[in-house]
């Protein structure tokens, strides 16, 4: 079994106190709510024990503080969630990426939020004729705030620069969601929709000649084409939204964490960015034959 932060549950229980804090921020543990830790193993072996231990916290609980009304609004501790329309509404009032990233990061609709250290919104020249939308941020990219900066984003930078493109000059870099889910689980079809009005503005904004798709769950969800990646990557599809111009190019990619686990499957992923390269220089618009 693989456990939050690809570490093997057997390497869990036998490693340092740094691992297993690291193990325990992966996943999403990032409160204590004692003030002691408490060995409940030992407690559970020996019962004298878990008994001296309950009498004790019971009599170090401080008293109950005393019953006060509160407004049903102001009881609940995280802010009420905006509507889908809402994000739309939002979405579509913004006119540059500078406003649509502050919409974003004022934007409460998506449950991810309240469990994510920083908002991901994007990195790159959002002026580059090629925009890549990958998934949800993991570990790495929630604590710095940008996508693709742990072990998959270097592998995404070399892959970008075979072919001449990089973050730093001609390529944008976003995701469908802009929260890392706990856990580095997928993101659900709600915390999608909920996202959705934003991702769709962003490529309106940056307007690219072309639009890749960096993974199976992003291809799925700006396509509407419930397939898998490997049905979708190799060919071209024209991307469309009412405050686009014209139809954009998009080309499905085999996400750079499927790479690392399939490495095979890294022969198909340079033939579709041997395409995107062609196709960013005005080439024929079919790709490489697999």
């Amino acid at each position: 079994m693989t456990l939050p932060g690809d570490v093997p549950s057997s390497h869990v229980l036998t490693s340092d106190p740094a691992t297993l804090l690291r193990w325990y921020l992966d996943a999403g543990v990032d409160e204590a709510i004692g003030d002691q830790a408490v060995d409940r193993f030992t407690a559970l072996r020996t019962p004298q024990l878990a008994s001296r231990l309950a009498a004790e916290s019971e009599a170090a609980a401080p008293p109950p503080a005393p019953r006060t009304h509160v407004p049903a609004r102001a009881a609940s501790a995280a802010p009420a969630p905006l509507s889908d329309g809402g994000a739309a509404h939002a979405a579509q009032g913004v006119r540059t990426v500078d406003e649509l990233k502050a919409a974003v990061e004022a934007y409460t609709g998506c449950g991810l939020k309240q469990f994510a250290s920083r908002t991901v919104f994007a990195d790159g020249n959002p002026r580059a004729r090629v925009m890549f939308i990958g998934e949800a941020p993991g570990a790495d990219e929630d604590r710095q705030g940008l996508p693709f900066v742990g072990v998959s984003g270097k592998l995404l930078d070399r892959m970008l620069a075979s072919v001449g493109l990089s973050r730093a000059d001609n390529a944008y870099i976003t995701n469908v969601v802009f929260w890392r889910p706990p856990g580095n689980r997928a993101p659900n079809d709600e915390e999608i929709a909920s996202c959705l009005p934003f991702v769709t503005r962003h490529i309106e904004l940056v307007d690219p000649a072309v639009l890749v798709f960096v993974g199976g769950l992003a291809a799925k969800t700006l396509l509407a084409k419930p397939v898998g990646i490997t049905k979708l990557r190799g060919r071209w599809y024209d991307y469309e939204t009412p405050g686009l111009a014209r139809p954009v190019p998009a080309m499905a990619l085999f996400h750079p964490a499927y790479l690392l686990r399939s490495p095979q499957q890294k022969r198909y992923a340079w033939r579709d960015l041997l395409a995107i390269k062609q196709k960013l220089r005005g080439g024929p618009d079919a790709p490489p034959e697999d």
